[in-house]
């Protein structure tokens, strides 16, 4: 079991979230996950930085504490060349701490260079594309690669590390699971849906399983349910819509009916550590090992206290419930 701290790049700015990273090491994490973004989800959530340069001087500034994307979209707004040579890039400045998260991407993100969004049929052919790509780049020497979507023409990555970096793919049912497992190392989900792993591991995927899990700290429940509604509403509707809507309007207008008891039943709020273990736990009998907590919360640095203090040992020590309890 790996415990993991997700930076919200919609939420902080580069220099706080190179902050927030620190004291996550400090707090006894395992890794940081940050999320790579053109856009926030809601206007008022107000940022929304360069994820690679944020990594870049968070591994200049921690020590023995992970990376990792969660996740790049390696396919219409990057170039999968791109993302090869900088995910061995921060491969080599982290001295191995690195894991590429990959996923086929949000419309919010991806359609701002112009391109178009792809439907989802075609978006997984690119992903595919796009992890062949990277494999072949990470092989050494020139290379070009001529596929239905992208093209690779005469290309070589000259600085690579001697142990590449891990790559999550992200899934949320069969045919992104099954990417997961033929061409990634692992696999990334936001969902506690056994099914997810399920299908990972009928495909042949045998990898580690990240997945995000949705917490709110604040002194009393009322405050953290409160937080989540005012900048992460956006979470509750589900992975059709997350990958759809083109910008931060469009999702204030899909999440007017959102109330306060829904921030209650879907993110852990509060003060009690028995919440947040019992949402972890869920992660955890779906089959993940390696959880990402998502703090929505209005008071990082509170949470990041209240994990050293009370989360970290009782999540370590979490193992899979039978399946009939």
């Amino acid at each position: 079991m790996q415990i993991g701290y997700k930076l919200a790049a919609e939420a902080f700015g580069p220099a706080e979230l190179v902050r927030q990273a620190v004291r996550a090491e400090q707090a006894g994490f395992d890794f940081v996950e940050i999320s790579d973004h053109y856009h926030p989800w809601l206007d008022n959530q107000g940022h929304s930085p360069f994820a690679w340069t944020v990594l870049g001087t968070i591994a200049a500034k921690t020590e023995r504490i992970g990376l990792a994307t969660g996740v790049t979209c390696p396919t219409v707004r990057y170039h999968p060349a791109i993302i090869a040579q900088a995910a061995a890039t921060l491969a080599l400045l982290s001295e191995g701490r690195f894991v590429l998260g990959v996923g086929a991407g949000e419309r919010l993100n991806e359609h701002v260079v112009g391109r178009g969004f792809p439907a989802v049929a075609a978006r997984h052919e690119m992903l595919r594309e796009a992890l062949e790509i990277i494999r072949l780049l990470w092989r050494g020497g020139y290379r070009s690669y001529e596929g239905k979507h992208l093209r690779l023409e005469d290309a070589r990555v000259f600085d690579l590390p001697e142990e590449l970096p891990l790559i999550a793919v992200a899934a949320s049912g069969r045919p992104s699971a099954r990417i997961a497992a033929e061409l990634g190392d692992g696999l990334f989900a936001t969902e506690a849906k056994p099914e997810i792993l399920r299908h990972y591991h009928d495909a042949g995927g045998s990898g580690p399983a990240y997945a995000e899990v949705p917490v709110a700290w604040a002194p009393d429940e009322h405050t953290a349910a409160r937080a989540v509604l005012e900048t992460t509403r956006w979470a509750v509707t589900g992975w059709k819509v997350m990958s759809e809507l083109p910008n931060p309007v469009n999702f204030a207008a899909a999440t007017t009916t959102v109330r306060e008891e829904d921030m209650l039943a879907n993110f852990a709020c509060g003060p009690d550590p028995a919440r947040f273990t019992e949402m972890a736990q869920q992660y955890v009998d779906a089959g993940f090992d390696r959880l990402v907590l998502m703090n929505a919360g209005p008071d990082p640095d509170g949470f990041l206290e209240f994990y050293s203090s009370e989360l970290d040992q009782r999540i370590r020590a979490l193992s899979p419930r039978p399946a009939d309890s």
